[in-house]
């Protein structure tokens, strides 16, 4: 008997979700609780697995597409079951709605220089599944220096992935991920496809700008105490299973300070200000050129330095590993976003809506400074905070820094 796979709900207020990959396809056979195909929902990829065992019959949500919840994605059913024999009990295969006109099943096709990528004509290539295309546009790899061990030479699933893992792409790839185009009456130019997550990133952020006026001021923090405190503690740490890192530091410090000025933790609506009960601190955390996430400690506010620094190392290895839950990345209050760890000294932060504030935090380095009339090196850090301007004030702005700093440079 055929079972229908739905759309399933992954999260409070989480309505509809984007097909970014299937991992099973059409005539493959599959267990039940295998996973079938991964969705975007708030740049959070999660696995689907199937409802039953079987062999996937029929794929109705194409990648890229978007399903609501309780939509059909595909049908399961047992070797040599036609979809036309269960078409009669599925009546909503029609309602996903594509995101884009064009089928994302057919690959892209680019309009590459031969010579420059020493490309064999695509005919020598053999067939291309959608699953290859996609793996092989995701990084950018040149499918002609692939060796294909399938069938007649073709290329597998796992024959790219094995490629992507020999790091032989990183040259080949970030060429071949680049379309030429010649466009009439225009100069040549490039084009990157854009991610599901990329998409997202950019709308959040233009509205985010449209929404709040962002105000930028800063401060410098001597780390001298927390570095002690962290080369003394960081063994003990490690025998509990927590990397004891700065940003645990940082996250607490900003507890500090929400507590001492709560007009920090706040969101503006057209009623008032809402002053947050709970402390829910945002992340960000990059992926690399996949973007960047933010999941959410909850509670902050009830954490030790063991906790903090446990719960950070959950959730960035979680986000690494493209493991996050869509509730792991909403309810945020406050965002704390460490530039400093690729080399940036002070930036100027996104405010991450409906929050009123978000802190950047350079690299740390060891600067000469004055302390008590006498010239000294201490290990430093620029503290770049953006407020929202309908919320908070130059001074009440710079009272909720200044607590940060305090609570840094008297760290006992």
């Amino acid at each position: 008997m055929a079972t229908k796979v739905f759309v399933p709900r992954l999260g409070e207020g989480v309505d509809e979700v984007t097909v970014t990959k299937w991992l099973k396809q059409e005539g493959d056979s599959i267990k039940e609780l295998e996973p079938l195909l991964e969705v975007n929902t708030d740049k959070v990829d999660t696995e689907i697995p199937a409802p039953a065992s079987g062999v996937v019959l029929k794929i109705i949500a194409q990648e890229g597409q978007v399903g609501k919840v309780g939509e059909l994605l595909a049908i399961i059913g047992v070797a040599g079951e036609t979809v036309d024999s269960v078409q009669s009990s599925v009546s909503n295969v029609e309602k996903v709605k594509a995101v884009s006109s064009q089928p994302s099943a057919q690959p892209a096709i680019f309009n590459l220089q031969p010579a420059t990528l020493n490309l064999k004509p695509s005919t020598d290539l053999g067939f291309i599944s959608p699953v290859v295309a996609k793996i092989a546009a995701e990084h950018g790899i040149n499918l002609s220096q692939v060796q294909g061990t399938g069938l007649n030479g073709r290329i597998t699933k796992n024959d790219v992935l094995s490629y992507v893992e020999s790091g032989k792409s990183k040259v080949e790839g970030q060429r071949s991920q680049v379309a030429t185009l010649q466009p009439t009456n225009m100069q040549l130019g490039t084009l990157v496809k854009h991610t599901v997550m990329r998409k997202s990133i950019a709308q959040h952020m233009v509205e985010s700008k449209h929404t709040s006026p962002h105000v930028l001021t800063v401060m410098e923090a001597d780390m001298s105490k927390v570095a002690k405190h962290r080369s003394a503690h960081k063994a003990q740490f490690e025998r509990d299973g927590v990397n004891l890192t700065f940003t645990a530091y940082f996250m607490s410090a900003i507890v500090a300070g929400l507590k001492a000025y709560p007009m920090t933790n706040s969101s503006w609506s057209d009623e008032g200000i809402i002053i947050h009960k709970n402390v829910n601190l945002g992340m960000a955390v990059s992926l690399g050129e996949d973007g960047l996430i933010v999941p959410v400690i909850k509670n902050a506010e009830d954490l030790s330095l063991l906790a903090m620094a446990r719960a950070v190392n959950d959730l960035a290895n979680r986000a690494r590993t493209k493991k996050l839950q869509p509730d792991d990345v909403k309810g945020g209050t406050f965002t704390l976003t460490n530039h400093g760890t690729s080399g940036s000294l002070m930036a100027f932060p996104v405010i991450n809506q409906p929050q009123a504030g978000i802190l950047g935090i350079g690299a740390m380095q060891k600067r000469v400074v004055v302390i008590d009339d006498a010239i000294a090196i201490r290990p430093m850090v620029y503290m770049s905070f953006v407020f929202d301007h309908r919320i908070l004030d130059g001074a009440s702005a710079d009272w909720f820094l200044a607590k940060v700093k305090e609570t840094l440079e008297n760290w006992s």
